[in-house]
């Protein structure tokens, strides 16, 4: 179900003579750009590392090889959630984003599932089509030779192939299906448990093991690139940074805080978390084969405080930070500037308890399963708070009588009777 969109117009609220000069957001909009380049560079960093991992497993099939591989999936995860805050009001962002991170995924596109998951769907023809096992696909009537699964066949002709969103073929998570298989264990404990076999060529238990290692080659090697063209859109003279830096100081705030709601309000507390929590359905998790979705929240939420307080801490430890969002509000309010850090914090304790129960044993999709009232009642404060702290986002977009802010909403938050209709 797609977000709809709420537009907030700020209306005067306050004295002109108290709104912050073109000359200091202009430096909160260069460091809101200087921490976008050094999250994808980390993210970019820790993609080459997990396709040195993937390139590994390929070469040496083995339970180690494939659990680092995972492992570095995971890790790579880490930077790039935290760039989410950059989503929704960057359009060159929103328009690249789908490549990397899309979901949910009908993985039948890509590869064998289970007999429980069907072979046909009402609204994708696509759906069961297992392009690794089959090396042509018939698209429009047109036969589409993949013999040779590469980069291209991958990002020109599979992603959303039809049309069709959930027909993702790039991107972490498919990755992510291509190392763990899927989660079969609905909202009871475990994760994947595709076998390593799967990938090798002189013992193949999964059947098409040469094409299976191909195409988790070729995504691996695609995300990489894709990585590398988001890093060079926020380095000096990338058109993500002129775009930002060479207009309207005022539209890149409303920029920040077009991302900063739309991500906290429509996309995590409703697409990614209520509808979820409403449906138990196991399947609306976010990183749902890894059992990485304890993760993946944290670090969205921990990208959105980073983008306030214009302060980011880089895979390395350094760190990278300047005049902030955080500033001008505290200059034309300071309780409301206390207010948004304290809800940030509470926000981020929500979704640590989350992490802990996962740390303990109790994965997320677990959290969510019908008759789990603690676990639901964990998840929903962690709601509760994301969209709390939506509602001081609101009351900053007031404050510094910024116009044209969009946040994103859900069906899930605005309309629950339509998620079952």
């Amino acid at each position: 179900m797609r977000p709809i969109p709420i537009t907030l117009v700020a209306g005067g609220l306050w004295s002109l003579a108290a709104l912050p000069a073109a000359a200091d957001i202009r430096e909160v909009l260069e460091t809101y750009a200087d921490i976008a380049l050094a999250g994808y560079e980390d993210s970019l960093e820790t993609a080459k590392t997990l396709d040195d991992a993937v390139q590994h497993l390929l070469a040496s099939p083995s339970q180690d090889s494939l659990a680092a591989a995972r492992q570095a999936w995971i890790a790579a995860r880490v930077p790039y959630q935290q760039t989410e805050a950059f989503r929704f009001g960057n359009p060159i962002v929103d328009d690249w984003e789908g490549r990397v991170n899309a979901w949910p995924l009908d993985e039948g596109l890509i590869d064998y599932v289970d007999a429980s998951y069907g072979t046909e769907s009402d609204t994708n023809a696509y759906y069961a089509a297992n392009i690794i096992a089959n090396p042509s696909i018939t698209v429009g009537g047109r036969v589409v030779d993949a013999t040779d699964i590469t980069p291209q066949l991958i990002s020109q002709t599979l992603q959303e192939i039809g049309g069709i969103e959930a027909n993702v073929a790039s991107g972490y998570h498919a990755i992510e299906f291509l190392l763990w298989g899927q989660d079969l264990n609905g909202t009871g404990p475990g994760a994947g448990q595709r076998p390593h076999t799967d990938y090798d060529r002189t013992a193949c238990t999964g059947g098409n093991c040469e094409r299976r290692g191909d195409y988790l080659s070729a995504v691996s090697q695609l995300l990489v690139s894709d990585l590398t063209e988001m890093v060079g859109n926020w380095q000096e003279g990338g058109e993500a940074r002129a775009t930002l830096l060479d207009g309207d100081p005022r539209d890149g705030l409303a920029a920040i805080l077009t991302g900063l709601g739309s991500l906290s309000y429509g996309e995590l507390a409703g697409e990614r978390m209520k509808l979820g929590l409403m449906l138990h359905d196991p399947e609306e998790e976010h990183d749902c084969f890894s059992d990485n979705t304890h993760n993946s929240h944290y670090y969205d939420v921990l990208g959105i405080r980073n983008v306030y307080l214009g302060r980011y801490e880089r895979i390395d430890g350094s760190m990278v930070e300047g005049p902030s969002l955080s500033d001008l509000v505290q200059a034309v309010d300071p309780a409301l500037d206390a207010e948004m850090r304290s809800k940030l914090d509470a926000t981020l304790a929500a979704m640590q308890v989350i992490r802990d129960r996962a740390d303990a044993g109790e994965a997320y999709d677990q959290l969510i399963g019908e008759g789990n009232a603690e676990g639901n009642a964990i998840v929903q404060a962690a709601i509760d708070a994301l969209i709390d702290q939506t509602r001081t986002i609101e009351r900053i977009i007031a404050a510094l009588d910024i116009s044209g802010v969009e946040i994103e909403g859900s069906d899930s938050l605005d309309n629950p009777q339509a998620v079952f209709q």
